[in-house]
């Protein structure tokens, strides 16, 4: 598996190792032993998968709070997605910048994104699956959001149609506005 740090310190991109013939392909999109031999330790507690069915479908930006903070790493089943983290940990000299990166059922790639990151995604094709795992259970009372085109953060979607959002992300809060519940260099 391909390990590539991004401009994030603590996201990564992983590109896990294809074996294909005739039938198919295999690929190993999880090992916690070859994770640990690139620094990377995280115990995920839960899967989730959703279908958008609609391309433009945006999804986030959205984070749990501590003490339910969650880590996440994110992979396309089907489809395609643009998969966005955002730094909101409070003090950070990257604090409000944002990676984007194309992740798709064809290049395989997935994004790691740790606790103190906002996390959202556009979908670019009809019936996009997204599978994600998660370092923490589902906390209702940590939920949180940013909103998904906030001027200040400045994302560069690459979906220029008029977005599909729920109710909760089309009314998100803008950066500015969120409590700021994460410190760089660890803990809440």
């Amino acid at each position: 598996m391909r390990v590539e740090k991004t401009a994030l310190e603590g996201v990564l991109l992983l590109e896990p190792r294809r074996f294909g013939d005739v039938r198919g392909f295999f690929s190993e999109s999880w090992n916690a032993r070859v994770m640990a031999e690139n620094g990377i330790e995280i115990a995920f507690v839960q899967d989730n998968h959703s279908l958008s069915a609609k391309a433009g479908t945006v999804r986030g930006l959205h984070y749990q709070a501590p003490p339910h903070a969650q880590a996440k790493l994110v992979r396309c089943g089907r489809g395609r997605l643009y998969d966005v983290a955002v730094d909101i940990r409070d003090g950070s000299p990257t604090f409000g910048h944002w990676v984007g990166y194309e992740l798709s059922f064809e290049n395989g790639l997935q994004l790691l994104v740790p606790e103190g990151f906002a996390h959202g995604f556009v979908t670019l094709e009809e019936d996009t699956e997204i599978v994600y795992k998660c370092s923490d259970f589902y906390a209702p009372e940590s939920d949180r959001g940013i909103r998904w085109d906030d001027p200040e953060i400045g994302i560069d979607w690459p979906w220029t149609g008029e977005a599909l959002l729920s109710d909760k992300d089309a009314a998100a809060p803008a950066l500015g506005e969120v409590e700021r519940v994460f410190s760089y260099g660890g803990g809440a």
